[in-house]
């Protein structure tokens, strides 16, 4: 069987045969898979997020749906629908693209209040509600949410209720500029990602899952980390700190982030590495103030000490 840093070497080369330079959103996007979170992506149009989670889907095997959001798309576009069937002579329950391994939700703050509820609500509880009957999501399943940090018009804003449902929030960026270079002559991303082989399989992610369980942190690393958790709660600039939601998936994250390194332990590094991307999305920043939440995260970072450990 695969360790975990093998399991996260196989997908991110795969993926890299895409996407190029984008190694630590790759590994980042593993740690919320094997997490069982999900992923909001913010960036610029054009810089390869969907080809990224359908490199992935195919890496693990997984099926991919991808929904374009929209202003006029019903919570019933996203579940599925019971329609009467003439051949069955009953009501049929037709699924919708959110029965699937990989959901890419494109441009999720384009939809309306109610159609966000509905995907938020099969990210929490893997299962959604039609006409009173109850449906099991299908396993694995992650979601990942992209959105356009420049255009506002026609947009919904996602609540901080729903960011906090996010693992993560992370940001591809420009390839430097020789990896750019490189994508002048080769094949389309689209040909390369239908020639990708999967390359890990349910039992090498049981087996990861069961590495990751044997990981275990110190008193003194628990500690740093709640010491962190209360600094986004006590900071003049911030009018809600880090839930406890938020704190769950800051250890989780450490956990796997170990796991990926070798170790059966975490170190305060582990917790410094995932608290960016876990934590500045959930930090309500108090009005009147222009921080940005990542950079409130790293003063956080900077201004709490590190325990020193005999490990």
């Amino acid at each position: 069987m695969l360790t975990v840093k093998e399991y996260t070497e196989r997908i991110v080369q795969n993926v890299n045969k895409v996407i190029i330079g984008k190694d630590e959103v790759i590994r980042q996007i593993v740690v919320c898979f094997l997490a069982g979170g999900h992923v909001l992506l913010e960036d610029l149009p054009g810089t390869g997020k969907t080809m990224l989670l359908r490199a992935f889907a195919e890496s693990i095997g997984g099926d991919f749906k991808r929904i374009q959001f929209t202003p006029d798309l019903l919570p019933s576009d996203l579940t599925g629908i019971n329609f009467y069937s003439q051949k069955e002579n009953d009501f049929v329950f037709r699924k919708g693209p959110v029965f699937s391994n990989v959901v890419l939700a494109d441009e999720i703050n384009r939809a309306t209040p109610r159609t966000q509820a509905a995907l938020l609500e099969a990210m929490e509880e893997r299962q959604i509600t039609v006409d009173g009957e109850t449906y099991r999501l299908r396993e694995p399943f992650i979601v990942m949410g992209t959105q356009n940090p420049v255009e506002s018009y026609g947009t919904f804003p996602l609540p901080e209720a729903q960011l906090d449902r996010f693992f993560m929030k992370l940001g591809m960026g420009y390839m430097e500029r020789e990896q750019e270079l490189s994508l002048m002559g080769r094949k389309d991303a689209k040909e390369l990602v239908n020639e990708l082989q999967q390359v890990v399989d349910k039992a090498d992610t049981e087996a990861a899952l069961a590495e990751i369980a044997r990981v275990e942190a110190s008193a003194d690393v628990k500690n740093y980390l709640m010491d962190l958790i209360e600094a986004s709660r006590n900071m003049a600039t911030i009018a809600g700190g880090v839930s406890a939601r938020g704190t769950l998936a800051l250890y989780k994250a450490a956990c796997i982030t170990a796991a990926m390194a070798g170790r059966d332990y975490v170190i305060p590094e582990d917790v410094k590495r995932e608290a960016v991307p876990v934590l500045a999305h959930r930090l309500m920043i108090a009005q009147g103030s222009h921080k940005e939440p990542a950079r409130v995260v790293e003063r956080i970072l900077a201004e709490v000490s590190v325990p020193l450990e005999n490990i």
